[in-house]
């Protein structure tokens, strides 16, 4: 089969013929349709600090993706050949205090599909029967690639009652837009999205947002000033991984927010631990899905209506791997797709 690899310590990915896998009593094989762009593929394949001390090679990086299953282990119940699925990207223990107690994503355990083993820039991928996710037959296929994605942007957004309130997002990537998305659609009441791109900010204008904000030439409080807002934002999401953008809601929430941080800082972050003490705000670390809450939560919202194929800018075959991953790393785009369905 055909699989975008990375086979040694260097920038970059190979596209190779590599044998097909197998999948064990307990797996599910299947056949990839489409696969979305993460960030964790950017860091893979630019070789950069993490990824030389996370990743080892050879590997095949990719996490999300759609498609139909092929074959099934001998032990496996809930999942048939035929069925349209994805993949919960964290394979847990199972054993440990966190998974016994039911809080499977925060297993210390946790072993990442694309990144501690082979992933799914391939034709196929073997993973547990307990990751699979069986979709509608009826969901797109672009779609239903990125709900790990999506899952990221639901854990965070529904991790604090919205309903009113006012919401800043810092980060107009495709997960911080698909935040503001969810945020609107269970009843948020303003929704202030930052970034410095402007192609990202206009995207976010035609998905709603109340105001896109380039913090390189607007003022957030002026921002706030025009809407009317007296005490500061309720809850903020970070979504860019910016040194600079803890420390910009802190200056803009109120007393009491609720913050949640998504995007993985590439440095430490100084901040007034005083304002967040005095002020009695909480901040909460996010790491991947609820397993498997958000994946029921999302299909729910799907299903009732929440639309998030805008996010999607970019879809080409995988052979254009390079021109997809090009435009990823510029951040000027949403969801790039590639589709790997030409020899089915």
């Amino acid at each position: 089969m055909k699989a975008l690899r990375k086979i040694d310590q260097y920038a970059g990915f190979v596209l190779v013929d590599v044998p097909e896998p197998s999948p064990t009593a307990r797996e599910v094989k299947i056949r990839v349709l489409r696969t979305g762009i993460c960030g964790t593929d950017l860091h893979i394949k630019a070789w950069d600090e993490w990824a030389r001390k996370t990743i080892k090679v050879p590997i095949t990086p990719g996490h999300e993706f759609s498609g139909v299953v092929v074959e099934v282990g001998s032990e496996v119940t809930s999942v048939k050949v035929g069925d349209f699925a994805s993949g919960e990207g964290h394979i847990v223990c199972g054993l440990c205090r966190n998974c016994r107690a039911g809080r499977r994503h925060l297993c210390m355990n946790t072993v990442g599909i694309g990144v501690n083993r082979d992933g799914a820039f391939a034709e196929f991928i073997c993973i547990p029967e307990e990751n699979v996710w069986k979709h509608n037959s009826s969901i797109d296929l672009d779609l239903a690639a990125i709900f790990d994605p999506l899952g990221n942007a639901v854990h965070v957004a529904l991790s604090f009652p919205l309903v009113g309130e006012d919401v800043l997002i810092t980060g107009a990537g495709p997960i911080g837009l698909m935040s503001a998305q969810i945020a609107r659609f269970v009843g948020a009441r303003y929704i202030v999205i930052t970034d410095i791109s402007e192609e990202r900010l206009a995207l976010a204008r035609s998905i709603g947002v109340d105001v896109a904000v380039n913090v390189l030439n607007q003022d957030l409080r002026e921002v706030m000033n025009v809407l009317g807002m007296t005490e500061g934002f309720d809850v903020a999401f970070e979504m860019s991984g910016s040194p600079t953008a803890l420390p910009q809601i802190l200056e803009h929430v109120g007393h009491g927010a609720r913050i949640a941080l998504l995007g993985l800082p590439s440095q430490p972050i100084e901040i007034d631990w005083a304002k967040v003490i005095t002020n009695m705000i909480t901040i909460k670390g996010i790491y991947g899905r609820e397993m498997f809450e958000t994946w029921y939560a999302m299909t729910a919202m799907i299903r009732r209506g929440l639309d998030i194929s805008p996010i999607i800018t970019h879809k080409m075959p995988y052979t254009e791997w390079e021109k997809a991953f090009d435009i990823a790393a510029h951040a000027n785009a949403g969801k790039i797709v590639l589709d790997w369905s030409e020899h089915v």
